[in-house]
């Protein structure tokens, strides 16, 4: 029943590059492209900073809804909603933002999803002009896309339908954000700066842990290739303590290689899009054929994957089997540290790490670069508690996770479908003005 519906531009419910004045030379927040995740609702407070005003590029307020403009950003969705900024607070952006808010604000997350939704996304896309590899959309283009609009009440009730999925999301990314702080601090405290024992030294209860705990670490530091270290721990090379192994890419040309898709097959821009260090699944998957082309095989769920090029230092513990490319190092289970452990120790270490790395057309560190690295190598039994408890919050990260993909997966399904009227939530005796 569509007969309430009616098309229109978008220009007849949202304001296109609304008019924003700021100072020229104040102090302002700034958000750039980088800024910007390509699904992801929010923008991260940590991603804005701070400059002196230009009066120039992008201008928006909260509300406002960020559309990336520019080849490759708009096609990778980068499309953001501004709930980030201080009360009546105008930031200044990226030139390359088309910025939309609603005519009537109560329109403003609608707006939003609007632009979420794949069929103005190809609209944009199929309307971006300019040489190959700066290809823009105007936002004159934007501005006349027509779509079959529902009457104001029904669009109040999607946009609240999509953001309680949304907010859900958020809310169990920011928890997955709260365990890595706790894991990241216990690392830290225990293996960085060995605070129990420095507790003991200055004759002091280790604060935060208990008796039994306490007893597991020693009550002196002595000297070592890299400083003080605990008594009785050792400094061992990370090649020592775990397998480091690459990957490779078959021929994408030969179809054998890749269909029938059966095993996971990963690069880092699986990980450059993730929030939390756990990947879940892949976007690619590999024949039995083309995996038999990685040396590495199928590695095992659990395994630890370091982005080792282009960028240098995503990281992830993978949920499923996979075989990895030439742009990682992978640790896998089984060595005298597990990849949890390690992927705490490599979090603490990154810079070290991207120190040692190398390349003319970009920075890489090697297996050859990465496996000397010292390392220190606390007791048996400090090392399996630190699993245990680490391996608690890690869990509930892993199912933080697998909630928040199911509901982005239910988002993006019913997006389009309220988006279009193919699925109405309020009954069309409703009526509502456009």
């Amino acid at each position: 029943m569509t007969s309430d519906l009616a098309f229109v531009r978008i220009d007849q419910i949202a304001q296109i590059n609304p008019r924003r004045t700021v100072k020229k030379g104040s102090d302002i927040s700034f958000v750039d492209m980088a800024a910007i995740s390509e699904n992801q609702r929010h923008i991260d407070v940590a991603n804005i900073s701070k400059r002196l005003a230009k009066a120039a590029g992008s201008h928006f307020s909260n509300g406002d809804t960020l559309l990336a403009r520019i080849t490759p950003c708009l096609e990778n969705g980068k499309t953001a909603q501004v709930y980030c900024l201080e009360a009546e607070e105008v930031a200044e952006g990226s030139t390359e933002f088309i910025v939309l808010c609603g005519i009537d604000r109560q329109d403003n997350d609608f707006v939003y999803y609007l632009c979420r939704d794949p069929i103005f996304r190809e609209y944009a896309i199929g309307r971006m002009e300019g040489t190959s590899g700066r290809q823009r959309v105007s936002w004159q283009s934007i501005a006349g896309y027509k779509f079959l609009a529902p009457p104001k009440n029904e669009r109040k009730e999607i946009a609240e339908t999509l953001s309680s999925l949304d907010n859900r999301i958020r809310l169990l990314h920011e928890s997955n954000k709260t365990l890595e702080a706790i894991a990241q601090a216990i690392f830290k405290s225990w293996f960085i700066d060995f605070d129990p024992v420095r507790a003991k030294l200055e004759g002091r209860v280790p604060a935060g842990i208990g008796d039994e705990t306490a007893a597991l670490f020693p009550d002196e530091l002595v000297e070592s290739e890299i400083g003080l270290v605990p008594k009785g721990w050792d400094v061992k090379t990370i090649g020592d303590v775990v397998a480091t192994v690459g990957g490779a890419t078959p021929d994408t040309k030969n179809i054998d290689y890749w269909e029938p898709a059966k095993h996971h097959w990963t690069s880092p821009k699986d990980l450059s899009g993730i929030n939390d260090p756990v990947l879940l699944s892949t976007e690619r998957r590999i024949s039995s054929t083309g995996l038999s082309k990685i040396g590495s095989g199928l590695l095992p769920s659990g395994t630890l994957l370091m982005s080792s090029r282009a960028p240098i230092g995503y990281l992830a513990i993978t949920d499923v089997p996979v075989a990895i490319n030439q742009g990682y190092i992978a640790m896998p289970p089984g060595g005298q540290v597990s990849p949890l452990y390690m992927l705490r120790w490599c979090q603490a270490n990154m810079e070290g790490i991207k120190g040692r790395a190398n390349g003319s057309t970009f920075m890489e560190i090697s297996k050859k670069a990465f496996r000397p690295i010292p390392i220190l190598l606390p007791n048996r039994k400090l090392l399996d508690l630190f699993e245990e408890t680490c391996g608690t919050l890690f869990n509930k990260l892993v199912l933080n996770s697998k909630e928040a993909q199911t509901l982005c997966e239910i988002r993006d399904l019913l997006l389009p479908r309220l988006i279009s009227g193919r699925l109405r939530l309020v009954d069309e005796k409703a009526g509502g003005a456009i």
